[in-house]
């Protein structure tokens, strides 16, 4: 009697399954009695000429950035701690009489760390001393004070002083951004018209643009420190700094209608 049941339930099924078959036509398949057709086109991203374009603009920097710090090592945390925070004040304080805004002054990195060393005797390491890093960012706006700001500040810090590095960027790049997307987008234009002229047809409209925007890293000078460290010694010669220029890229992809 179960198998009897489950043969009846079979042929219900299938007997459903060749209707749901029957109303499938040309259009696609029907789904939920006939009332919505899933159809997929996939020729739409096939038409037409996709071209993508370059523009390039150069940019001369208008903001530099200083790395710069203090490191201190003596035989207590307390001793270090308190030769690091005085000569950090003093470079604070450079930095704030040579116009750096407070808000342009961020702490990145402070550490407290043991300095030890091997102990051939005891065959173990011991502890010598403590070392106490307090690194900070400060943004330069005027470029044109940047040589003189490092030497008040390896001056205000002495041999505690620390710069890691400077570097240098645009704070707003949209105008740049403009001009290479005008420069972009004309490559692209012409790029489609010679594909065009070349299959014998005429350049329709854009049906599609995408845009993908090349954000230029900063330009670094690494050897800043040895220059503070000479400046600090001799502080009437100023430390030469050239922020030069940097490269602000952009790519457009466009596809155009293709005409007779």
């Amino acid at each position: 009697m179960k198998r009897s049941w489950l043969v009846g339930v079979s042929a219900v099924v299938l007997v459903l399954a060749v209707l749901g078959l029957s109303g499938c036509g040309a259009g696609g398949t029907t789904l939920g009695g006939g009332e919505a057709n899933l159809r997929v086109n996939l020729s739409s991203q096939q038409e037409g000429i996709w071209v993508s374009g370059q523009g390039e603009v150069m940019a001369v920097p208008d903001l530099a950035t200083l790395r710069l710090g203090i490191e201190a090592q003596e035989a207590s945390v307390e001793e270090a701690q308190t030769q690091a925070s005085e000569a950090m004040d003093r470079v604070m304080n450079a930095l704030a009489d040579s116009g750096v805004d407070e808000k342009d002054i961020q702490t990145q990195y402070f550490n407290i760390q043991r300095v030890t060393r091997w102990n051939n005797i005891k065959e173990e390491e011991e502890v010598i001393g403590y070392r106490v890093s307090n690194i900070v960012t400060a943004k330069i706006r005027n470029l044109d004070d940047v040589g003189d700001i490092i030497d008040r500040v390896a001056a205000a810090g002495g041999d505690l002083t620390r710069i890691d590095n400077i570097s240098f960027t645009v704070e707003d790049p949209s105008v740049y951004q403009q001009e290479a997307r005008e420069e972009a987008m004309a490559d692209a234009r012409a790029k489609a018209e010679q594909m065009a002229n070349l299959a014998g047809m005429k350049l329709g409209n854009p049906t599609y643009i995408s845009e993908s925007t090349y954000i230029p890293s900063p330009i670094y000078r690494t050897d800043v420190y040895a220059e503070a460290a000479q400046a600090a010694g001799a502080p009437a010669v100023e430390t030469p700094i050239s922020p030069g220029e940097m490269e602000i890229r952009l790519t457009v992809q466009v596809a155009y209608e293709m005409l007779d």
